[in-house]
């Protein structure tokens, strides 16, 4: 595969840079490099307004009609229209991706929306979802969150237990649907507007039967209660949602009633694509972080150390053409995001044990300024190695990844269910 950057993608890397060099000032400039992983409680307010700074520059939903003809209609002739604010091929997604990250751009807050149910509605979405709900996201005015996993259902979605009842006083595309029971490990549903919702539809369905994919507005006092998780870091990125008769039009089904299991995977193949290349910059600013504080403390001389960094380094040149390699494909490839969520997993730990490491037991100890009446921030490394601890398990745990591989892709006999070892 020849995956390079021709003189369009060049044209348009300096376009998104001369862009990014203009608007990325004042506050946007000092909020720069926040709001990432464990640090979402960072500058809110202002990062929801670069939001809508990117939408009104057109750089959100980039690609997003990259297969119409310019003309504002689809490339199938059936008169869809562009919902995109700024049209682009794969290679310019890419660059963009690439250049918001060098530059590192304020931690988006409206990421679920754009790249989980965007792409997810111009899929399976009907005409009429599209055209409520593909404009806010791309001028960054609605932030979205995920209603998967649940407490007994995290990484096996089909034992979801949430359920949507059809009111009895609603019928026909304009009914209504009660929505019952508890989300976990929700992210930044504090701060959302909607939340797309995995629930049993059908009584008495089993595993990825009955299942359908609603759309739920966040906005209902006393039916919708987010209560935050503190996390190792401090801070609470996760939440637990609960939905206690929450409301749901009918008409804003994805994909039709029963169908949410194969609307529910097809966003997961999304979850993996052109951001994964973002993530890899972030993920080399903080190794690059890490080898200076590798250097600064001595930590460099060692052989051990520095063996564990230049693998580190090696690996993370893997990960970038492994994600290369898989959005030049042709999509069929089942596999391959549970291969991207095991390799970035596994990495971004490592990484964090390793910033550890090369400082040693001055690791372990806070800011010369720290008091027991002002209990001290966590520094970058720091909440690197805490929040990281994670990595492997949220977005489907490494074991889960591994039964998909072995299963859909090797086409090994499926895991034996049955009764934890020493138990009757």
């Amino acid at each position: 595969m020849d995956f390079g950057f021709g003189p369009a993608d060049e044209d348009f890397r300096r376009e998104a840079r001369a862009w990014l060099e203009e608007h990325l000032t004042g506050e946007f400039a000092a909020a720069a490099g926040q709001g990432g992983p464990g640090s979402e409680h960072e500058r809110g307010d202002v990062r929801r307004a670069w939001e809508r700074e990117l939408g009104r520059g057109g750089w959100i939903g980039i690609g997003w009609d990259a297969e119409g003809d310019g003309s504002g209609q689809s490339a199938g002739g059936g008169g869809e229209a562009s919902y995109g604010a700024r049209r682009a091929s794969l290679t310019q997604q890419v660059v963009w991706a690439e250049e918001y990250a060098r530059v590192r751009a304020p931690a988006r807050c409206g990421h679920v929306g754009e790249n989980l149910l965007a792409p997810t509605l111009l899929a399976y979405g009907t005409r009429e979802q599209k055209d409520e709900f593909l404009p806010p996201i791309a001028r960054g005015e609605a932030l979205w969150c995920q209603g998967y996993s649940e407490p007994g259902a995290g990484s096996d979605l089909a034992g979801v237990r949430t359920t949507a009842v059809r009111d009895e006083n609603g019928g026909g595309a304009q009914g209504t649907y009660r929505v019952t029971g508890q989300k976990i490990w929700t992210s930044l549903a504090h701060e959302a507007d909607w939340c797309f919702v995995l629930a049993r539809t059908e009584p008495g369905s089993r595993r990825h039967h009955g299942l359908s994919f609603l759309l739920v507005p966040m906005d209902q006092p006393g039916r919708i209660d987010v209560r935050p998780i503190r996390q190792l870091t401090g801070t609470s990125e996760f939440n637990e949602v609960f939905f206690d008769g929450a409301r749901a039009r009918a008409a804003h089904i994805v994909g039709g009633e029963g169908n949410g299991w194969r609307v529910a995977m097809g966003l997961l193949g999304f979850e993996r694509g052109v951001s994964t290349l973002a993530q890899q910059i972030g993920f080399a600013q903080e190794l690059d972080r890490v080898v200076r504080e590798a250097l600064r403390a001595g930590a460099a001389a060692d052989p051990v150390l520095r063996d564990r960094l230049t693998r580190q380094w090696a690996d993370l040149r893997v990960m970038r053409w492994n994600a290369l390699r898989t959005l030049g494909s042709s999509g069929t490839d089942v596999g391959s995001p549970s291969v991207a969520k095991l390799l970035w997993g596994g990495w971004h730990q490592r990484l964090g044990e390793l910033a550890m490491a090369v400082r040693g037991t001055a690791a372990a100890v806070g800011p010369a300024d720290w008091s027991a009446d002002a209990p001290y921030e966590l520094d970058a490394l720091q909440r690197l190695f805490l929040f990281s601890r994670a990595d492997t398990v949220y977005g489907g745990s490494d074991e889960i990844q591994r039964n998909i591989i072995a299963e859909r892709v090797l086409g090994l006999p499926r895991e034996a269910k049955g009764p934890v070892r020493g138990t009757p």
